[in-house]
């Protein structure tokens, strides 16, 4: 008997396409013995899963660098012949090396967006699963990552011995200079990719965390997000080569900069440099956004104010950028490109895959504001990014109040809303000031003392370090919350119908004392990993007495549970648990009446969790995560910082008509 999730993946794959001959390749496919293990492992993939990954991930490393060396030692014409091809057609205005791993990473980026939200979906849906080769959706994930790696390495091989890709260029040996923005491109490919073995090992020790804000599944997404800031700097060490290059090629060349050849490549126009940094600046929006999937999904672990303080800081930082460094309606193009994709990815895994809806943040409102703001302050950058986070966290947050009442299963609420502005406004500032600092990085005027022949950014270094500061507590005040004492809940079901993953049941709640939640942001019950997801909020009948409006499963393999978010309290009460074999549970079974204690809820939605570790073990493996993650902001830091310092540009004129930056 094939695994749950393997017969899921192969049916999604078949309403994907919609042919029967591609439900037999994925059975074929996923019916491998090693991938037909009748209990999911709770603690790591299977054995034999790991060294198959690990052999295709060797042999696609293999692959790459024998195509990298082939190009460098002129026995491989293939990139060469691809970067022209780049060059000519949405790449217009950059050398090969920067058009061709843009365009690559740009699609790669999307095919892993794609997996990600499939495999938060199948996750919800259907619990764990046996390995990386067990679930379909981690494939595009993979193969996305890979391609964000791969794209990097494009960019760091395709400059020829002797040609300088800028002066900004890294130098690796005495002929061979890479551009700093695929070196980071690289950088972040492979710290996502180093998300997955990680993965692993964090689960063999502490079981399985089923929470999208797991330490390594953080590694997953951030590298992918983060890769957008490394594409914006090859974008612009690109740019700049690109316009160096005329000039050398009429016989004036300017010192550090390539040649072409003889050939002057043709300048993209600006409407093409606008659409192509704005798309740039949506896809940091998008990646910044994928943090807030469990609020998308309507299953959050986290207190309700978290998600205003996620999109606030999206919003301020992408579009905040996009707004200086491509120029007037760049923050609404960007946000309308965000809506198109990420839209788009929710249409094809919930209309054509068949799995999960994940709703999707507005935008809109935000970038109204930024524009707004930018009329009066779009020369004054730092004073932009501030008052944009101002109003993003105040008139924004209003606005996405209202649109969460349309479009999320659990809308926000009144008693969020002095705190959840707040949290919005400190989100908003600190990413609304990184918007401004990587625009003016971008555009070589990062502020700070000048001294003569150099640009150093104290100030800049100073700004970012207290607008991550900010962040940092502003998300440690929405992780702290407590679990009520001495609450027990009485739990009464009637309309019992069907069995196992049919059984349904009408649950009645009253709670002891009936005063214990008085304002909460929702009382809601639960049912998750039965092959779908029941998310619904609770009637109040009574002070303390709620009642569910439909029926709520509670057999075969759901996991059914009423959860109370009242200020900083969030708590839960297990309706129906299975029985798991794997990690040694019993069952939990509905019974008619039964009085159970109220207790912390992360118990219940991470069963798979080991208990008894020592707590220095957790905060060491945390340790190693945010050592690496603190490598790739400083890395990301340094290298916005470096094309500031080394491709500067002419001042602002004080009163010019303002217009796309070159």
């Amino acid at each position: 008997m094939l695994d749950q999730l393997t017969h899921s993946g192969a049916q999604a794959a078949a309403r994907a396409i919609g042919h029967p001959a591609t439900a037999h390749l994925a059975r074929h496919l996923l019916a491998h013995p090693a991938l037909a293990e009748q209990d999911k492992p709770a603690g790591g993939a299977a054995v034999d899963q790991v060294f198959i990954a690990s052999g295709a991930a060797a042999v696609l490393t293999a692959v790459l660098l024998v195509l990298g060396w082939g190009h460098r030692s002129g026995r491989l014409t293939w990139l060469t012949r691809a970067a022209a091809l780049a060059e000519r057609g949405p790449g217009r205005g950059l050398p090969g090396w920067a058009a061709l791993p843009t365009a690559f990473a740009l699609g790669s980026l999307l095919t892993a967006l794609l997996g990600m939200y499939w495999d938060i979906s199948l996750h919800i849906s259907h619990g764990r699963d046996v390995g990386p080769l067990a679930n379909i959706a981690h494939y595009p994930i993979l193969l996305g990552l890979f391609g964000i790696f791969t794209s990097g390495v494009l960019a760091v091989v395709l400059p020829l011995n002797g040609e300088r890709p800028g002066t900004a260029a890294v130098r690796i040996t005495r002929t061979w200079y890479a551009p700093a923005g695929g070196v980071l491109l690289a950088g972040t490919g492979f710290y996502a990719l180093l998300g997955f073995p990680l993965d692993d090992v964090w689960h063999r020790i502490f079981g399985q965390d089923v929470t999208l804000w797991g330490p390594t599944h953080l590694m997953l997404i951030g590298g992918a997000g983060l890769s957008l800031v490394a594409m914006m700097i090859l974008e612009r060490e690109g740019r700049r080569a690109h316009a160096a290059a005329k000039p050398a090629a009429t016989g004036s060349t300017t010192t550090g900069e390539a040649a072409t050849g003889g050939d002057v490549r043709p300048d993209a126009p600006a409407w093409l440099r606008w659409v192509r940094r704005g798309m740039l600046s949506g896809g940091l929006l998008i990646g910044l956004s994928v943090f807030q999937a469990e609020y998308d999904f309507g299953v959050p672990q986290f207190r309700l104010v978290h998600q205003p303080l996620l999109i606030a800081v999206a919003a301020g930082c992408a579009l905040v950028c996009a707004r200086l460094w491509a120029g007037r309606g760049a923050a609404l193009f960007a946000t309308a490109f965000y809506m198109l994709v990420r839209g788009g990815v929710s249409l094809v895994v919930a209309g054509v895959i068949g799995e999960l809806w994940a709703a999707v943040p507005l935008y809109f409102a935000e970038a109204l504001c930024v524009e707004i703001a930018a009329l009066a302050l779009a020369r004054r950058p730092l004073a932009l990014g501030a008052v944009s986070g101002v109003l993003i966290g105040t008139a924004g947050f209003a606005a996405e109040f209202a649109w969460t009442h349309l479009a999320f299963r659990l809308p926000w609420t009144g008693d969020i809303a002095a705190e959840g502005a707040a949290m919005a406004v400190v989100g908003g500032v600190a990413g609304g000031l990184c918007g401004a600092l990587l625009a003016e990085g971008l555009q070589g005027r990062l502020p700070g003392r000048r001294a003569p022949g150099r640009n150093t950014p104290a100030l800049a270094r100073t700004l970012f370090a207290a607008s991550l500061a900010a962040f940092a507590a502003a998300m440690a005040n929405c992780q702290v919350f407590i679990v009520p004492h001495g609450q027990t809940a009485t739990l009464t079901l009637t309309g019992v119908h069907g069995t196992g993953l049919d059984r349904t049941a009408d649950v009645r709640l009253e709670l002891t004392p009936r005063t214990g939640i008085d304002h909460p942001s929702w009382v809601a019950i639960t049912a998750w990993q039965g092959k779908g997801l029941h998310v619904e909020q609770l009637h109040k009948d009574a002070p303390g007495v709620y009642r569910t409006r439909v029926p709520a499963p509670i057999g075969g393999q759901w996991k059914t549970l009423i959860r109370f978010h009242d200020g900083r309290e969030l708590a839960a009460v297990p309706v129906y648990l299975p029985h798991d074999k794997a990690i040694n549970a019993p069952e939990l079974p509905a019974q008619p009446h039964v009085t159970r204690p109220v207790t912390g809820e992360r118990h219940i939605l991470q069963r798979e969790l080991k208990t008894g570790l020592p707590p220095w073990l957790w905060a060491a493996c945390s340790a190693v995560v945010l050592a690496c993650t603190l490598i790739l902001l400083i890395s990301l830091g340094w290298g916005v910082a470096r094309i500031a310092r080394i491709l500067p540009e002419p001042a602002r004129p004080a009163r010019t008509p303002e217009k796309v930056g070159t």
